[in-house]
C-alpha cells in the first residue's frame, strides 16, 4: 500500500509552537483523509525549527465505492412524484429503479446507486491546500509579494517549500503537485541552512530522513533532545561537574537547532555571590543555556553549557566567547539588582504612613519595599483593590486561621505583612518567577525568623498537583490565607472559572487549599473562613456580594472529588458521604477512606444490599403516598425478626453515633455492620406490605430507621452495586 510524505518548510518556527503544530498537522490531514474514505496503517509527525513533516504509511490507493439506496414513491404515485424521484436519484428512466414490496405500504420504487471511489492522489490534492490555508497557528503572518492580495496565505513564518510524495515502497513515488499561494508541492527540500543549503530530491520518508541527516538535519525532535542531554551530561562530567536538569529548557533548545553541538562556557567566579536562582534564570532566559554545579552541591559552578546549531571550524571557540560575553553582561545586571534590593530606597520619607499601617521598620530593606508597594497603590485587580489592600485582608484572615492551625500569631502576622514585599524588588521585576524566592532570601538577610522567611516563599505553594506542600504552621497559615482571599474575592465579583477558561488559576488555588488541608491533616471548617475573608473584602468594598459561601463550597466539592478520584477513590463513595453543607474537607476524606475499606469487605457488601433494598422499598411506598408511621411502635411487632432488627438498630445507631462523635469512622462502620444478619432475616421472614395498615406503616417506619442509621455515615442509596 502507498505511503505519503508531506513536508512544510518555512523560516524558523518559534520553539514553543513546534510540537503542537506537528500534532495539528497530523490530526488535520489524517482526519480529512479518513473523512474522504481513505484508511491508513500508521502516521507519525516530526518537526525541526524549519519544517513540519508527516509520514503516513499504508494509505489506500483509492477510496471505496459507496453504495446507497434511495427510497422512492409508491408504484402508483403520480407522474410528478416519480419525476422528482428520478432527478434526486440521478436516474434517466424509472426502468433503472427496482420495485420493493412492503406488507403495510405496498409496492414502491428504490434506486440502488453507486458512488465511485476516488484516487488517493485526487483526495490529497484537495485536502492539503485547505489544511495549509486554515492551519491553526496561535500567531501567523503574511509575507512576500502575495501578501498584498486579499485572502493571501497566513503562516507562522514565511512558507518556503512544500514536499508531497506518494507511492508504494516497490514503485516510484509520484509528486502530488497542488499549489498554495504560488508555492507548488514538489519532491525537493533543503538541508541545514549553513552546512547544506543545496536542494535535495526525495522520494519517500526513508531516503528523506537519511538525506536530511547527511545534510546536517536531525529530523526527530526527541532524538535531538537525547543528543543534547547526553552530550551536556558528558561534557559536565568531564569537567568534574553535573548538569542542572531543566526539561523545559531542553525542549526549547531542541526546537532551536537542527544539528545540535554542545559546548561549555564560563563566567567570572565573583558572580557566584548572586543567588543561584538568579544566575540560572539569567543564563536560561537570555541565552538559553544550562547551568552546572559540583556533584551534590547546591551552589552553582561558573561553567555553563550552550547548544550551537553549527559545527564551527574553530571548535566553537568564537561561539563560546560570544555567549560568555553576553552572559557576563547579563550577570552584571543581575548583580546590580541584587545589591540594589539590599539598599535603602531614596524616598523613605514618603513611606511613613504605609509603614505605620503595617507596623513596618523602615530601617529594613524588605519592609521598605512593602511600604512602597502600598504607597504606590499598585493594583491587584480593578474590582478587588490594590496590593496593599490585599495584604491587609490576608493579614486579617491569617490571624483568624492561626487560631485553628496553631501557628504562632506574631510570626504569622509578620510573614503575612512581608509576603508580597518582593514584588517591588528589582530582581523580581526582572524575573517575576522569582517572587517568593527572593522575598525569602531578603528576609533572611535582614534577620527575620526562619519561619517567616520560609513562609514568604512557601505561601505560593502548592502551585500544582506535583508541587511541594508546606508543613510549617506559619507557612501553611499564610498559604491558606492567600488562596482563600483569592477565591473568595473572585467569587464575590463573579469572576469564576467557566468551561476550560480559568484566567486567575482559581482551580489551582482550590486544589492548593485541599492539599494543604488533607496532606497537613488540618481540621479547617471552610464556611466560617469564607465569611471572614468576605467580611474583610466588604470592609474595603461595601458594594461587594453578600453571600458566596454555598456556591464556593460546591466548587471545592468538585475539586475535592477530582483530587480524591486521582488518589483512587470511587466517585459514588465520595457522593455517598458528601452533603451540600459539608465543609470539613479532612473529615470528608476520612469518611471516604473508611467507607471504601468497609464496602469492599463482605459485611459491607451484604449490608449495602440489604440497606439499598430497604431504601428502595421505602422510597417506592413514599412515592405512592403509602402511610409511614412517625415512629416505630413495638406493640405492633408480630414476628421475632421485627423485634430483633429493631433492637439491633437501636444498639448499632447508638454505637455508630458515639464513634462518629470521636471521628472514628471505621468503628462507626463496624457498628453498622452488625445490622447485616438481622436485616437479612427481616427480609426473609417479614412481609413489609402487610394487609393491616398499621402494621405496614410500622414496618415501613422500621425500614426508615435502617435508612437513618446508615445515613449517619453515608447515603447508601448513592453507592453502586
Amino acid at each position: 500500500m502507498p505511503d505519503l510524505l508531506i513536508e512544510l518548510r518555512s523560516e524558523e518556527i518559534p520553539a514553543r509552537m513546534q510540537r503542537k503544530a506537528a500534532g495539528d498537522l497530523k490530526k488535520l490531514v489524517t482526519d480529512a483523509l479518513v473523512g474522504a474514505g481513505l484508511t491508513y496503517e500508521g502516521a507519525r509527525e516530526y518537526w525541526t525549527p524549519r519544517r513540519l513533516t508527516l509520514d503516513i504509511r499504508g494509505l489506500n490507493a483509492r477510496s471505496a465505492d459507496v453504495r446507497e439506496e434511495r427510497k422512492g414513491p409508491r408504484t402508483d404515485a403520480n407522474e410528478r412524484a416519480i419525476e422528482g424521484f428520478l432527478r434526486a436519484a440521478g436516474l434517466s428512466s424509472i426502468d433503472e429503479a427496482q420495485v420493493h414490496s412492503d406488507p403495510k405500504k405496498g409496492e414502491f420504487y428504490v434506486a440502488h446507486m453507486v458512488k465511485p471511489g476516488r484516487a488517493a492522489e485526487d483526495i490529497i490534492a484537495d485536502v492539503m491546500p485547505a489544511t495549509i490555508r486554515d492551519f491553526p497557528w496561535p500567531k501567523s503572518m503574511r509575507s512576500g509579494a502575495a501578501s498584498a492580495r486579499p485572502g493571501s496565505l497566513r503562516w507562522v513564518r514565511p512558507l518556503q517549500s512544500i514536499v508531497c510524495t506518494f507511492g508504494a515502497e516497490t514503485e516510484e513515488t509520484k509528486v502530488i503537485p497542488f499549489e498554495v499561494d504560488g508555492i507548488v508541492a514538489d519532491n525537493v527540500t533543503f538541508g541545514h541552512r549553513f552546512h547544506a543549503p543545496q536542494a535535495i530530491s526525495v522520494r519517500r520518508f526513508a531516503d528523506y530522513s537519511e538525506q536530511l541527516e547527511k545534510a546536517k538535519v536531525v529530523l526527530d525532535a526527541e532524538r535531538r533532545k537525547q543528543m543534547i542531554s547526553a552530550d551536556a551530561h558528558n561534557i559536565a562530567f568531564a569537567n568534574g561537574l553535573e548538569l542542572v536538569e531543566d526539561e523545559g529548557l531542553l525542549e526549547e533548545v531542541a526546537g532551536l537547532v537542527e544539528w545540535p553541538r554542545v559546548l561549555m562556557g564560563s563566567f567570572d567566579e565573583g558572580y557566584l555571590e548572586i543567588p543561584s536562582e538568579i544566575i540560572r534564570l539569567t543564563i536560561k532566559t537570555n541565552q538559553k543555556c544550562f547551568v552546572t554545579r559540583r556533584p551534590g552541591a547546591e551552589k552553582l559552578s561558573n561553567k555553563f553549557i550552550l547548544v550551537a546549531n553549527i559545527e564551527a571550524r574553530d571548535g566553537g571557540q568564537e561561539i563560546i566567547h560570544g555567549n560568555g560575553k553576553v552572559v557576563r553582561a547579563r550577570l552584571s545586571d543581575a548583580a546590580h539588582f541584587w545589591k540594589r534590593d539590599q539598599g535603602d530606597l531614596p524616598d523613605l520619607e514618603t513611606l511613613t504612613a504605609s509603614a505605620a499601617k503595617f507596623a513596618l521598620d523602615l530601617k529594613k530593606p524588605l519592609d521598605q519595599r512593602m511600604a512602597k508597594l502600598d504607597a504606590l497603590n499598585v493594583t491587584f485587580h480593578a474590582k478587588l483593590g490594590t496590593q496593599g489592600e490585599r495584604v491587609a485582608r490576608i493579614r486579617a484572615l491569617a490571624a483568624a486561621l492561626a487560631t485553628v492551625t496553631g501557628a504562632d500569631a506574631a510570626l504569622v502576622d509578620r510573614a503575612a505583612v512581608l509576603a508580597k514585599a518582593d514584588l517591588r524588588t528589582e530582581a523580581v521585576g526582572e524575573f517575576p518567577e522569582l517572587q517568593g524566592i527572593m522575598g525569602h532570601k531578603y528576609a533572611a538577610l535582614q534577620g527575620e525568623d526562619q519561619a517567616v522567611s520560609d513562609a514568604i516563599e512557601d505561601h505560593y505553594k502548592p502551585q500544582g498537583p506535583s508541587d511541594r506542600v508546606p508543613t510549617d504552621p506559619v507557612s501553611v497559615t499564610v498559604a491558606l490565607a492567600d488562596k482563600l482571599d483569592t477565591l473568595v474575592g473572585f467569587w464575590a465579583i463573579d469572576e469564576k472559572p467557566t468551561g476550560s477558561k480559568d484566567p486567575y488559576a482559581l482551580r489551582r488555588a482550590a486544589l492548593g487549599v485541599i492539599r494543604l488541608v488533607l496532606e497537613g491533616k488540618a481540621r479547617l471548617p471552610m464556611l466560617p473562613f469564607f465569611d471572614v475573608a468576605l467580611a474583610g473584602l466588604k470592609a474595603q468594598r461595601p458594594d461587594i456580594a453578600n453571600e458566596i459561601g454555598g456556591d464556593l463550597l460546591a466548587f471545592f466539592h468538585d475539586r475535592l472529588k477530582v483530587y480524591l478520584r486521582d488518589l483512587g477513590a470511587r466517585y459514588d463513595l465520595i457522593d455517598a458521604v458528601l452533603t451540600p453543607e459539608a465543609d470539613d474537607l479532612l473529615m470528608i476524606a476520612r469518611r471516604v477512606e473508611a467507607l471504601t475499606a468497609f464496602i469492599t469487605a463482605e459485611e459491607g457488601k451484604d449490608l449495602l444490599a440489604g440497606t439499598k433494598r430497604a431504601t428502595q422499598i421505602l422510597a417506592a411506598e413514599e412515592k405512592k403516598g403509602t402511610e409511614v408511621a412517625a415512629r416505630v411502635d413495638e406493640k405492633l411487632f408480630r414476628l421475632d425478626a421485627e423485634r430483633t432488627l429493631h433492637a439491633s438498630i437501636m444498639i448499632a445507631s447508638d454505637d455508630a453515633r458515639q464513634a462518629i462523635v470521636k471521628e472514628d469512622f471505621r468503628s462507626a462502620m463496624e457498628a453498622l455492620s452488625k445490622l447485616r444478619e438481622p436485616v437479612d432475616v427481616f427480609f426473609n421472614d417479614v412481609l413489609v406490605n402487610d394487609e393491616n395498615v398499621a402494621i405496614r406503616a410500622n414496618r415501613l417506619a422500621l425500614l426508615d430507621l435502617i435508612r437513618t442509621a446508615t445515613g449517619e455515615v453515608a447515603d447508601f442509596s448513592k453507592i453502586a452495586g
